[in-house]
Order: structure tokens, then C-alpha cells, then sequence
């Protein structure tokens, strides 16, 4: 798959595609459908298809301050993405500059004089250009004009028999948000992950015996409710069984938010300085402050066996 940043990386001579634009945070379950079908589409015309998406996201640059948690890092929606099939991923970089583009001046110039679009796959709700004032009636008329086709791909629903709410990445922060881990797995198709560096700690996890690996998560870092997760420890590719603890460790009247995962069953692991991933499977409980170390070592005992358990079952194993 190539991936392309800003108009110029596109190669000269590129040819018609099949195209669909959005910031697909997560690549969840609606954003899977969509790219599906655009890259199905593409097979039917012949051509590539290429995803187009911004960095940072709008919304950080239209109002300052307002940057939404991040359900994935660009590198892993381009991994995502590339599973399903796409050819090439262009990250427009989203500007003050950029953003007063009107819906006609982002047509012309990124879809008609550079990707030379024969169809535009979008979502219902999907809105570009200044103040969003563009939208896909609009989009439609132009690809008249500009010889392009546009088709409406509907969204999942949650819930079942079609109630609940349409699959988006609002619903997926916010079920992160509240440590729903289920909820999130629904709708992403697969576990919440946040990705970082192993920094040191105060490596109390080591001298109660589950030595854990503190996660320095990127910025912006969507980040699970505080407790304690089932779930998974992803080391160069190699995905290991693990307990995660995320919020302040009240034991020691800590006041720094970290996510801490400990590899079960795992001896010897020298992770400092390794771009790891956390992935969460299940809520197992909340933070708590227990009178003792000695509750405190029982009742982390109890979380490895059952993270053990439930990731297992996952699993298979």
C-alpha cells in the first residue's frame, strides 16, 4: 500500500481512482464498511482506491484545544487499512490555510486535479470543506460536472433488531471513556489498543511481584476509565496475556494518571525503551485502596487469574 503525505507526494501520471475521505479514527466497524466498499468498487472499475484523511484532525485546528482522544495512531489506521484492501493513503495536513477551503476549491484540487476520482464512497453524515459546508448533495452535483460518481454507504447500528446508536468514533471514545471495553470490541471489531514507550516507574509492580511495564502512551491518547483490564501485551509483534492497570495506584497515593501492563506469566522481559501496544478485552474492576500490602498482593492475584481465564477463553486456550 503507498502511503502519500500532502498533494505533492501523489506520483505524477496517477491515474482515475476510486476514493473515500474521512479522519477514520478507530477503522471501526462503519469505517470497515465504507473502505469495504470502496475498495470493492475499485476492483469493478479497474482502478486503485485511496483513502484520504487529515493530520492533525479538523477539529484541533477549526477549535484549538478541542482535539479529540485518539482511538488509533495514523501508522496503525494505515495497517488497518491496508488489511481491507486499500492501495494508497493520502494524510492531507489539515491547516488554517486548508480548512478555508471551500467544498468547490476541495473538489478541484484534491479530488478532479490530483486523485482524479471515478467515484466518491462516503457515509450519510460525511461534510467537507469550509465550515463543513459541504455535503453529499453538493458532492454528487459536482461529480457531474467533474465526471465522478458518488455512492452512500449507511452505517451499522448497535444493538439488536436495529436499535441502539449508528456505529461512529464518538461512541467508541465514550464507551472507552466509561471502561467498556465490551461495548468498544462491538463496535471496533476488535479490542481497544493505545501504543507507547516503556518508561521506568516506581517498579513497585516488580517488588510486589508482577513486574509491569508502564506504558508512556502518544499524546492524545485515548485511554480506558481507571481499573483493572484484561487484556493483551503486544511486544515486536508477539501478543502476551496480560493484567493492565490503568488510573493513579491510590495504594501509594499516586496522582499521575499511567497504564501499566504485566505480561502473565512472563519472566525476565526487559521492555524498557520498546514501543509496546496495550490491548484491552475486559473491565475487571475498579481502582481501589486496600488496608494491606497483603490484600492489596491477594486481590492482584486474583485479577492475574482471572485476566488469565478470560483471555484464554478469548483465545481458545
Amino acid at each position: 500500500m503507498q502511503r502519500w503525505r500532502g498533494l505533492e507526494d501523489i506520483p505524477d501520471g496517477w491515474g482515475r481512482s476510486v476514493v473515500t475521505i474521512g479522519s477514520y479514527d478507530g477503522v471501526h466497524r462503519g469505517h470497515q464498511l465504507i473502505i469495504g466498499r470502496a475498495v470493492a468498487r475499485a476492483r469493478e472499475l479497474g482502478v486503485p482506491s485511496v483513502v484520504v484523511t487529515f493530520d492533525p484532525h479538523p477539529s484541533e485546528v477549526v477549535r484549538p484545544g478541542s482535539h479529540p482522544p485518539l482511538l488509533a495512531p495514523h501508522h496503525r489506521r494505515a495497517e488497518l487499512m491496508a488489511g481491507l484492501g486499500v492501495d494508497a493513503v493520502l494524510v492531507l495536513p489539515f491547516t488554517a490555510e486548508f480548512s478555508k477551503l471551500s467544498p468547490a476549491d476541495f473538489v478541484v484540487k484534491v479530488l478532479a486535479d490530483k486523485l482524479h476520482a471515478q467515484a466518491v464512497v462516503e457515509g450519510p453524515n460525511f461534510r467537507f470543506g469550509h465550515k463543513a459546508a459541504g455535503d453529499m448533495a453538493f458532492l454528487a452535483e459536482m461529480g457531474k460536472t467533474y465526471d465522478f460518481t458518488v455512492e452512500v454507504v449507511d452505517l451499522f447500528v448497535r444493538g439488536e433488531a436495529g436499535g441502539g446508536e449508528p456505529f461512529s468514533s464518538t461512541l467508541v471514545r465514550r464507551l472507552v471513556a466509561e471502561g467498556d471495553m465490551a461495548g468498544a470490541l462491538e463496535v471496533l471489531g476488535r479490542p481497544h489498543r493505545v501504543e507507547g514507550v516503556v518508561v521506568r516507574g516506581a517498579q513497585r509492580g516488580r517488588e510486589l511481584g508482577c513486574p509491569t511495564a508502564n506504558v508512556e502512551t502518544l499524546p492524545h491518547t485515548a485511554i480506558p476509565a481507571d481499573g483493572v483490564y484484561a487484556g493483551w501485551l503486544e511486544v515486536d509483534g508477539e501478543s502476551m496475556p496480560a493484567a493492565i492497570s490503568v488510573g493513579t495506584n491510590p495504594q501509594f497515593d499516586g496522582t499521575e494518571r499511567t497504564v501499566e501492563a504485566y505480561a502473565i506469566d512472563r519472566v525476565g522481559l526487559e521492555l524498557y525503551g520498546l514501543h509496546v501496544a496495550v490491548e484491552f478485552l475486559a473491565y475487571l474492576r475498579g481502582q481501589e485502596k486496600f488496608d494491606t500490602l497483603d490484600a492489596l498482593t491477594e486481590r492482584m492475584a486474583d485479577d492475574v487469574k482471572r485476566a488469565r481465564e478470560l483471555v484464554g477463553e478469548r483465545s481458545g486456550t
